[in-house]
């Protein structure tokens, strides 16, 4: 059950990962007017897209300073849940199976 539950925790990372990268590229598509923004459909994708990261992307870019144009929270925010993110809940969900807080507390 355990195991499951920090299962469907990666993969709900991984599906987010990909939303970010989908949105940056959406954006730089949308930026050089690749896409037609007078769609439908596109609109609504962009819009399900913004929706879906400026939650997380908003915090991140009030903390980071200004770059001119380049926006660098998705990629503060997708190294984050690789390398923090991820190898936490693997130690979590380890010392939860074995029963071993000590990793933890020392």
């Amino acid at each position: 059950m355990i195991t499951a539950i920090f299962q469907l925790l990666y993969l709900l990372i991984q599906l987010y990962i990909y939303v970010l990268l989908i949105s940056c590229l959406f954006s730089l598509l949308y930026a050089f007017n690749i896409v037609d923004s007078r769609n439908r459909l596109v609109r609504s994708v962009g819009e399900f897209l913004y929706r879906a990261t400026e939650p997380v992307l908003a915090p991140v870019r009030r903390i980071l300073p200004q770059f001119g144009s380049m926006d660098l929270s998705p990629l503060v925010v997708l190294l984050a849940l690789q390398y923090l993110l991820v190898p936490l809940l693997r130690s979590v969900e380890i010392a939860i199976l074995t029963h071993s807080t000590q990793q933890f507390f020392s």
